[in-house]
C-alpha cells in the first residue's frame, strides 16, 4: 500500500487548542458557557475533539502499520495505559481532597457531582478502577482509554475487511445505541460486578454511539495518510446544501423557528450524550461546510494560545478540572453559575494557567528530543520505511491526548 510523505500540519494543533479552549468555557461554572454550549447548531467541542483524535491516530500510524502492525498495537496500548494513569490520578484526588471539602463545607454542586461515591464509597472506588463509574467531568478520559485501546485492532480489521465493513458494523452500533443498547449492557454489567452504579453514573456519554465519531475519525485519518481525502470527493452541489441545513440546525439551537423546531422539541433527536440523528446530519453537515470553509478557519486558528495547547492537550485537559473543581468549590447554596465578576477572574487565570502548564510540557518535550538525538547512532535502514524526520514532531506533538 502506498503513503506519500506526510507533512506537518500544525493548524491541526491549533485545531485541538480551539476544541480544548472551547470545552473549558463549557465546564467552567460561569455564563460563558451559556455561550459556549453549542452555539453553531447541535454541534459540540466534545464531537470535534474525539473526531480530531482518531483521525490523528490513523493519519500518523498508518504506515507504520502496515509494515508493523504489531509495534503499534503494543505503542498505542503503552498510550492508552498512560492515559488511564492520568485518569487515576484525576479519580484519586477528587474521591479524597474534592470530596473532603464538599462534605465539609456543604458545596451542593460538588456533592450532586459524587453523590454516588459518597453514598457507596467501595463500589464507587471500584467501579472508577474499572470505568465502570464515571462521574460528570471524569467520563472524558475513560472514553479515550478504550477507544485508543481498541484503535490497533480496527486497523488491522480494517485491513482485513476494508473500512466500509467497520463504518458499517459502527453504524449498527450507533443505531443500537438509540434504542437502550448501552442501558441493556450496564444492566449486565451490574448483573456480573455485583456492583449496581445507576445508569446515569456510567458516564454521560453513551459509548455505544460516540465509537461512530471515533471510527470515522479512524477511516478519514487512515484515508489521509494515503493521500485521499473523504471530504474532497464529495459533489460541489453538496456544500450549499450543508451550508443551508447548517443554517437550519442553527436556527432550530435558538429556537427561531417556532415552538415545534427547537432545542426541548427536537429531544432526543438531537442529543448529545446518545448523538440523536438529526445531530449525526448536522454534524456531517457541518464537517463538510466546515472542511470547504478550511483556508479561512485556519487564517483564525493558526495562532497562539490555541498551537502550544494543541500540542499538550492530555496536559491540558487534565489540568483544566482544578480550575473547573475550584470554579464549583466557590458556589454556594443552589448557585449554578459565578458571578461576573468572579467568572472573568476565574476565567483568565484559568487561561494563562492553563498556557504556561502547556508552554511547560512542550518546552520539556522538545528539550528532550534534542537530548536524545545529540550524538545517537544512525536509525537502521527499517525505521527509515517508517519513520521520516518530517515525521517525528507529528508523531510527538500533535496527537498528544492520545499518548
Amino acid at each position: 500500500m502506498h503513503f506519500p510523505k506526510l507533512e506537518r500540519r500544525p493548524e491541526l494543533d491549533a485545531l485541538r487548542g480551539l476544541f480544548l479552549a472551547w470545552m473549558i468555557l463549557v465546564h467552567l461554572p460561569t455564563r460563558f458557557s451559556d455561550f459556549a454550549a453549542q452555539p453553531f447548531g447541535f454541534v459540540s467541542a466534545a464531537e470535534g475533539f474525539v473526531f480530531l483524535s482518531a483521525l490523528l491516530v490513523a493519519r500518523i500510524y498508518s504506515r507504520e502499520h502496515s509494515v508493523d502492525a504489531g509495534g503499534v498495537r503494543r505503542h498505542l496500548w503503552r498510550r492508552s495505559l498512560k492515559i488511564y494513569g492520568y485518569h487515576l490520578a484525576l479519580i484519586a484526588f477528587t474521591f479524597t481532597v474534592v470530596a473532603a471539602y464538599a462534605v465539609h463545607v456543604h458545596r451542593l454542586a460538588l456533592t450532586n457531582m459524587l453523590d454516588f461515591y459518597l453514598a457507596h464509597p467501595v463500589a464507587g472506588a471500584v467501579g472508577a478502577l474499572f470505568l465502570l463509574y464515571c462521574p460528570p467531568l471524569l467520563d472524558i478520559l475513560p472514553m479515550y482509554v478504550l477507544f485508543l485501546f481498541l484503535s490497533p485492532v480496527l486497523m488491522s480489521l480494517a485491513r482485513r475487511v476494508k473500512w466500509g465493513t467497520v463504518l458499517a458494523g459502527s453504524m449498527a452500533l450507533w443505531l443500537g445505541a438509540q434504542f437502550g443498547l448501552k442501558a441493556l449492557f450496564d444492566h449486565v454489567l451490574n448483573q456480573v460486578t455485583q456492583l449496581h452504579i445507576p445508569v446515569h453514573e456510567t458516564g454521560a456519554f453513551n459509548l455505544f454511539a460516540w465509537q461512530a465519531v471515533w471510527i470515522t475519525g479512524l477511516w478519514m485519518g487512515a484515508e489521509s495518510a494515503r493521500g485521499e481525502v473523504p471530504p474532497n470527493q464529495v459533489p460541489r452541489w453538496a456544500v450549499p446544501v450543508c451550508g443551508a441545513l447548517c443554517v437550519f440546525f442553527f436556527l432550530c439551537r435558538y429556537g427561531w423557528l417556532g415552538p415545534h423546531l427547537n432545542w426541548p422539541a427536537l429531544g432526543l433527536l438531537v442529543d448529545k450524550w446518545q448523538l440523536g440523528p438529526l445531530r449525526v446530519v448536522n454534524l456531517v453537515a457541518f464537517t463538510i461546510f466546515f472542511w470547504w470553509l478550511r483556508k479561512w478557519v485556519v487564517l483564525l486558528i493558526h495562532h497562539e494560545p490555541f498551537l502550544t495547547m494543541g500540542k499538550a492537550s492530555l496536559q491540558v485537559f487534565c489540568a483544566h478540572l482544578f480550575f473547573v473543581f475550584a470554579g464549583l468549590a466557590l458556589l454556594y447554596g443552589d448557585m449554578t453559575q459565578l458571578g461576573w465578576r468572579t467568572a472573568i477572574a476565574l476565567t483568565a487565570a484559568t487561561f494563562v494557567a492553563l498556557f504556561f502548564v502547556a508552554l511547560r510540557e512542550v518546552t520539556k518535550k522538545r528539550a528532550g528530543k534534542n537530548g536524545n538525538g545529540a550524538g545517537s547512532a544512525p536509525a537502521p535502514k527499517t525505521a527509515e520505511l517508517t519513520r521520516e524526520p518530517a515525521l517525528l514532531p507529528v508523531k510527538d506533538e500533535a496527537a498528544d491526548l492520545v499518548r
